[in-house]
């Protein structure tokens, strides 16, 4: 994988991102993928005090994951930077993301329910609260982790519910710019990276895990397969609790999978070279106004001309310079060269 990736990016940098190199790149981001996977579970395991299995895998899911990032940006083809951006207005998702967002957040409540039933002291697949909690501390689960319990609090249920607020974070426009019940930081534009990170190393988690996990569940319902028991008395307890926590896993990450493309196409800059008309724009922006359809003319060329005007002594730009910006823009647009252009 390493000598994969270094003969491609070495290509690039002695011939350029021809296609051909940059359709190899996008190849090694897969295998360096499938490498990363655990990574999420790494992470979570240092969240609550624990160690993790190994060390040198930790290290290896991290450094692969740091090498997805690098041949994708790589593979990106290279853009002249343009000096005329604005950037995206926050926006809700449409409605068949934020559907598919419900959906994510419904496949929780059975895994979320089943996970508080055990942490309150009930019984579920004929295991008790004492007794999971007795497997945690035998498969060596942190003093953080069994204080929660003790308190009717699992820890997973809180990852899940921070999972949803992820999930809806990438679908609401609060996700984009910061909401007011946020100190310090009201108004201001979320990072891109900071809400995509951690989706998609859930993404690349969850959905899956989830979904080989459904397969095979859905195998041993068939009798195709046997299900183990393992800490259940029976295997078809075994197969209600793998059924319950494989499924929220599959619908989540197959949510979080729509909401990162949605949230990626909604925050990318806009160009006022491609854009007829860019909206309201984000303060910050390089471009101010929309352009004018009739003539071709935006409303940020209109106020550079009219900050170029010379001022009135009560600091006020004067009518006439703001009428001959005006006409130019429309002799221009009158020329055949200007149609040309605005078409």
């Amino acid at each position: 994988m390493g000598s994969l990736a270094a003969v491609g990016c070495g290509a690039v940098v002695r011939s350029g991102l021809r296609p051909a190199l940059r359709g190899l790149l996008w190849a090694a981001c897969v295998p360096a993928g499938i490498a990363a996977f655990g990574l999420l579970m790494d992470v979570i395991t240092l969240m609550f005090g624990q160690g993790v299995d190994s060390g040198v895998a930790a290290a290896n899911h991290a450094l692969a994951a740091a090498g997805v990032v690098l041949l994708a940006a790589t593979a990106r083809p290279v853009r002249p930077p343009s000096s005329r951006t604005v950037a995206a207005v926050p926006s809700a998702a449409s409605g068949p993301v934020q559907l598919a967002a419900c959906a994510g957040t419904v496949a929780f409540l059975p895994y979320a329910a089943m996970k508080l039933v055990w942490a309150s002291g009930g019984t579920f697949a004929g295991v008790s609260g004492a007794e999971m909690r007795a497997i945690s501390e035998r498969n060596g689960a942190s003093g953080l982790w069994l204080t929660l319990e003790s308190w009717g609090l699992d820890a997973t249920v809180l990852l899940a519910a921070l999972g949803v607020f992820l999930l809806w974070g990438l679908v609401r426009p609060w996700g984009q710019a910061f909401p007011r019940w946020t100190p310090w930081l009201r108004g201001r534009r979320v990072p891109r990276w900071l809400p995509l990170a951690p989706a998609l190393i859930g993404a690349a988690t969850l959905a899956p895990y989830g979904v080989f996990g459904v397969g095979y569940a859905a195998l041993a319902t068939a009798g195709v397969v046997t299900m183990r028991r393992g800490d259940f008395p029976s295997s078809s307890d075994a197969l209600l609790v793998g059924w319950i926590g494989m499924a929220a896993f599959a619908v989540h990450g197959g949510a979080l999978i729509v909401a990162i493309r949605s949230y990626w196409l909604r925050t990318r800059s806009l160009s006022t070279a491609r854009q007829g008309h860019t909206g309201p724009v984000v303060p910050g922006s390089s471009v101010v106004g929309t352009v004018d359809h009739r003539t071709g003319c935006g409303c940020g060329d209109r106020q550079a001309a009219t900050s170029r005007a010379p001022r009135s002594s009560a600091g006020r730009t004067t009518s006439s310079a703001v009428r001959r910006s005006r006409a130019d823009c429309q002799s221009d647009a009158r020329s055949p060269r200007g149609r040309d252009l605005h078409h």
